[in-house]
């Protein structure tokens, strides 16, 4: 193939797109600049000092949104100017609710100093704002521009969390790297999950796209590290406990306690004149 016609072959793929997709550097900004306002531990230097300050930048980040989604106009149901702002009339729901999640990472995790802490250097915290604030972009039926805001938390930090999830109040996420939450997950109050652990599907076939694929935890769960719970039909009861590297793909009832067992030998090199070869 010559170059004119690889160049031949992405023009036409580039007018096929029917789509103006919305632009992930502002996308990413919009989310930025959010953060910072919501809270002052992103602001650097910059601070507020009237009422009158943060309601003339809510109205900037109004515009700002705007911008950004009218691109995507002919895909979304209602008007851009209404899913604005259902948005920003949800947004200090949403924002109470992140303090709530601050609180119950920073009282979950003997290592966490303070609030602030939390708010300001952990991941899981970061993760869980994109989510918030991409799942309501999700439910007004917004396409690629929620997942971009998940994305964009799942690229520094590790967690996957589809905007597509439901998240009750009061979440913790402990350190968090290769945490997957997937799409139809349902998740209650007061629920921790640790590193590595994956609400997942039993199948990924397409054709249960429309269906409910991924499991429900229900409220005070702790899931440890490594843990995988898959299936739509999956429940976990309330005021469970489910321990590291458990494999579920059926339900277990409230106050449940599940473990899994291996087995671990130590023996002592000086008794022992066998070489054991490790292949790494």
């Amino acid at each position: 193939m010559t170059k004119k016609q690889f160049a031949e072959e992405i023009l036409k793929n580039r007018h096929a797109q029917k789509s103006i997709l919305p632009s992930k550097e502002k996308v990413h900004q919009f989310a930025d600049d959010l953060l910072e306002l919501l809270f002052p531990h992103f602001c650097g230097e910059y601070e507020y000092f009237v009422p009158a300050e943060i309601e003339g930048k809510l109205s900037l980040l109004e515009r700002d949104l705007k911008l950004i989604l009218r691109s995507q106009q002919p895909d979304i149901p209602k008007s851009v100017d209404q899913v604005t702002a259902i948005f920003f009339a949800k947004l200090p729901e949403i924002y109470r609710k992140l303090w709530l999640d601050a609180q119950a990472i920073h009282e979950g995790d003997p290592a966490s100093e303070s609030i602030d802490e939390v708010i300001s250097a952990y991941p899981g915290f970061f993760a869980i704002y994109n989510y918030r604030i991409a799942h309501e972009f999700y439910v007004e039926g917004v396409p690629i521009f929620p997942r971009i805001l998940t994305e964009y938390a799942h690229h520094r930090t590790g967690i996957d969390i589809h905007p597509g999830a439901i998240i009750g109040k009061s979440f913790f996420i402990d350190h968090g790297t290769g945490i997957v939450v997937g799409e139809t997950a349902e998740i209650g109050d007061h629920v921790k999950l640790y590193q590595g652990v994956t609400l997942g599907a039993l199948s990924v076939s397409k054709k249960h796209q429309k269906k409910k694929r991924h499991p429900t935890i229900e409220d005070h769960v702790v899931i440890y590290s490594n843990a995988t719970i898959l299936g739509g039909q999956t429940v976990i009861g309330h005021h469970s406990i489910i321990g590291g590297n458990v494999w579920l793909t059926e339900s277990v009832p409230p106050y449940s306690i599940v473990y899994h067992k291996s087995e671990i030998k130590v023996r002592s090199q000086k008794k022992d004149e066998s070489v054991i070869n490790f292949s790494i």
